[in-house]
């Protein structure tokens, strides 16, 4: 059984997404983002950036020591090569998965990040910088509504690539983005919405975080952080 080191973010969501997908056997260890419990020395032995989602597999491929895993377009990565699913074996749509993989953990998560920052919880209210990061969501949901233009998910079947973005759509009210000017992408994230595996990772959530607002004492520890603990 697989330890899934969680807590109720869009990168957690797309873990926990994707066991329910495929099946694989998992425990979740909440680990409370704002409370601290990132800096506890048995997390960070998982997963040094102190940044969840992170897991431990006791039955890696090949056997040998428990294997622990920590970002989450890797574990993503690891989990479908583990479990034959989600990505495929034909080189260039597998190619196709994690280009858009690899567009989310770079470009779409960071971005949206940043606009939930500054529209949500920035101390105080920075005009340029909520302009810059809404309008840069906004640039980075028209890729995908161009992308879905022509097919069911980003790279033809549903996929990996396709389990990372969608954590990030989920606030996009939050975001002060509207999906009723971007279709393709509107149809494709009710699909996914409405796939049982979805429903049934985001019911874990609700049950796992009931904190509905963020407290000043979080956002102290998540966005006061330094090199020095």
């Amino acid at each position: 059984m697989i330890d899934l080191y969680y807590w109720t973010t869009p990168n957690g969501h797309k873990i926990t997404m994707f066991l329910e997908e495929t099946g694989l056997a998992y425990r979740i260890v909440p680990v409370n983002i704002g409370t601290g419990a990132q800096f506890d020395p048995k997390f960070l032995a998982i997963s040094p950036n102190n940044r969840i989602p992170a897991i431990v597999d006791p039955t890696p491929a090949g056997g040998g020591a428990p294997l622990s895993v920590f970002e989450s377009g890797a574990i993503l990565l690891y989990l479908a090569e583990k479990s034959g699913r989600l990505l495929p074996r034909d080189v260039r749509v597998r190619v196709e998965v994690t280009q858009w993989l690899f567009w989310q953990v770079a470009g779409l998560g960071p971005m949206a990040g940043q606009n939930h920052h500054f529209v949500r919880f920035a101390p105080e209210r920075i005009p340029y910088a909520i302009e810059r990061y809404v309008k840069e969501t906004n640039r980075l949901y028209g890729v995908l509504n161009k992308r879905l233009a022509e097919r069911a998910f980003l790279a033809g079947d549903y996929s990996i690539a396709d389990i990372a973005a969608y954590p990030w759509i989920v606030p996009y009210e939050a975001q002060r983005q509207s999906l009723e000017d971007f279709p393709h992408l509107k149809r494709w994230f009710q699909a996914i919405h409405d796939r049982p595996a979805t429903l049934r990772a985001y019911e874990k959530a609700a049950t796992i975080n009931t904190q509905t607002t963020m407290t000043e004492e979080a956002k102290r520890v998540l966005y006061g952080q330094t090199a020095r603990p």
